[in-house]
């Protein structure tokens, strides 16, 4: 077996992050007027359509930017915050805790997975730094 830590990420959560970067990436920046931003918006269309699976890869994109999974948007550098990424599993940890009994099959499958990945990467990050 090598030492070296494999991190497996579900594909369709990968697909699902990286169509959110690419959303994120055409935003209009914080120093456009309100007018200019007020054009971007309605140039870019819609928002995104709330969504149980849209919720969950908010706080799994937020705890794989803080494991150094993901460039920071800010700063587009990789970096590590161990704090940061044990709030969003946490929040991950809730949300799934509060809608037991309320997902179907594939939804509680799936956050059970992401779940135990982003606690196997946070134990590598966390592990690693030591």
């Amino acid at each position: 077996m090598s030492d070296e830590k494999k991190i497996i990420i579900d594909e369709d959560w990968k697909s699902q992050v990286a169509a959110e970067k690419e959303a994120a990436a055409r935003r209009p920046s914080a120093d456009e007027d309100a007018a200019g931003t007020a054009e971007a918006n309605a140039a870019d269309g819609p928002m995104l359509e709330a969504s149980f699976e849209l919720l969950v890869s908010t706080f799994v994109t937020e705890a794989m930017v803080a494991l150094g999974q993901f460039p920071h948007p800010g700063s587009g550098q990789i970096e590590t915050d161990p704090g940061h990424a044990k709030f969003a599993i946490d929040m991950l940890e809730v949300i799934s805790e509060k809608t037991k009994g309320n997902l179907d099959a594939m939804e509680e499958q799936g956050i059970k997975d992401i779940l135990h990945q982003l606690r196997m990467a946070f134990i590598a990050v966390t592990q690693g730094a030591q």
